[in-house]
């Protein structure tokens, strides 16, 4: 089976091949769509499909993209953009500290800080925010634990060694507790953060993990490692300028390795399979039926390590083999522009666990939509694929524009309430 899921002559029958053929987007995509299909015949017991609505829809994104983007030149999708909260270059202030390091360990700082960044990124709630000291800003939700978590990482918070504070690493995540993530992130009584626990246990089962595999993350267990599994360097101190990675080939490397950190109980036998939920309507060959695989998290770290390695001198293909990430400001945008709609309004007022089939439903329409979406928006904007992939459009984007509906209608709420273990969304 090649890296980016195009082939999936696999033993499925078997749980290391079921779980091997639902790490790929082309399963994540292949299910959704087949999710999107039925409900737009009128078989979903939970959604309708509005399909006059994705022009609309697409029209707000296109305008809201060039309000954000006047000159098109749109980044990437990624945890960099949060770094950026507030109009603050800390960027600088990284790249002036690491600026004695050549360029693989530069990129393996970086992607110490967006893995670790990235995996507090999940919902922090309505009522937690972070004051930053340096700047008097206070930042909330995603842009709040970005800039929380750029504080930590400068303070050593996840490093073993005082002498070197910029790198995330086994010992220093197996060594973290609640108390010392809840200082850093400025959590108390007035200022709750959802799921600090799962937060802190996620972080020490990624120690585990980086320890657990030093051919992949090095002798000390670094994500940064994933660096130099993935790119062969040109002697100690450069990078060939042929350097090629594919985007798929970095989400697969994370899939494979991470596997085992995520709380969700969601298995195969012995094989954990994470961001991946039950839906009695998926169908799919041997032990994969059933099963509606997103890796949002997963994913999200993979737009957000395509800079670290651009910026090494790497060059990134494939970008467009990732998908949409199916969380409630993609979803939210396609239910707030009525794009979706609920069979029964009444289902907005309870609260829902993420596997839900209502929940894993609306995640793998997000996904099969914004493929739909993304086209439109283009044509709008008058700009090829290849100059606005995917995670661009996400940038310009469908996610703002999911929050600039939900901030209208609800005060920032999701159309629908996820009870968070801060481990999904």
């Amino acid at each position: 089976m090649t890296f980016d899921g195009t082939s999936l002559e696999l033993d499925t029958g078997h749980p290391e091949g079921a779980a091997t053929a639902l790490r790929t987007t082309l399963a994540v995509r292949t299910r959704a769509r087949q999710l999107l299909e039925r409900a737009r015949v009128g078989a979903s017991r939970w959604f309708l499909v509005h399909d006059d609505a994705l022009q609309t829809a697409a029209a707000d994104v296109a305008a809201l993209t060039r309000q954000r983007y006047p000159d098109l030149k749109i980044p990437f999708h990624s945890r960099w953009r949060h770094f950026e909260a507030g109009g603050v270059d800390r960027k600088a202030e990284l790249d002036a500290r690491l600026a004695p390091l050549d360029p693989p360990a530069r990129a393996r700082a970086m992607i110490d800080l967006a893995l670790v960044s990235v995996l507090l990124d999940a919902g922090a709630g309505p009522d937690w925010s972070y004051l930053e000291a340096a700047s008097g800003q206070r930042f909330a939700r995603s842009e709040g634990l970005g800039v929380a978590s750029w504080h930590a990482f400068l303070g050593g918070l996840f490093s073993s060694d005082p002498a070197h504070p910029l790198q995330v690493d086994a010992a220093g995540l197996r060594g973290l507790v609640p108390d010392r993530l809840a200082q850093a992130f400025q959590v108390g009584t007035s200022n709750p953060l959802v799921g600090l626990e799962g937060r802190v246990l996620l972080l020490r089962k990624l120690g585990e993990a980086l320890a657990a595999q030093p051919e992949v993350f090095g002798p000390q267990g670094r994500p940064g490692g994933l660096f130099d599994m993935l790119i062969a360097p040109l002697g100690p101190t450069g990078i060939a300028p042929t350097a090629t990675v594919a985007a798929h080939d970095i989400l697969s490397q994370l899939l494979m390795s991470l596997s085992g950190i995520w709380p969700a109980q969601n298995s195969i036998g012995t094989q954990p399979l994470g961001d991946c939920w039950r839906h009695e309507a998926v169908s799919g060959p041997g032990l994969t039926a059933g099963w509606m695989p997103f890796h949002k998290l997963s994913q999200w770290l993979t737009y957000s390590l395509l800079e670290p390695f651009q910026w090494a001198g790497v060059h990134v293909d494939g970008i467009d083999a990732l998908t949409g990430l199916p969380e409630y400001r993609n979803g939210g945008l396609l239910l707030d522009a009525g794009v979706l709609a609920l069979r029964d309004p009444a289902l907005a007022q309870r609260s829902w666990q993420p596997g839900d089939e209502p929940v894993v439903e609306w995640r793998a329409l997000t996904v099969a939509l914004l493929d739909e979406l993304a086209p439109i928006v283009r044509a709008r904007l008058g700009v090829p694929a290849a100059q606005l992939p995917l995670a661009c459009v996400l940038e310009g984007g469908t996610w703002a524009m999911g929050r600039v509906l939900a901030q209208r209608l609800r005060g920032g709420l999701p159309p629908l309430q996820i009870a968070s273990d801060g481990t999904v969304f």
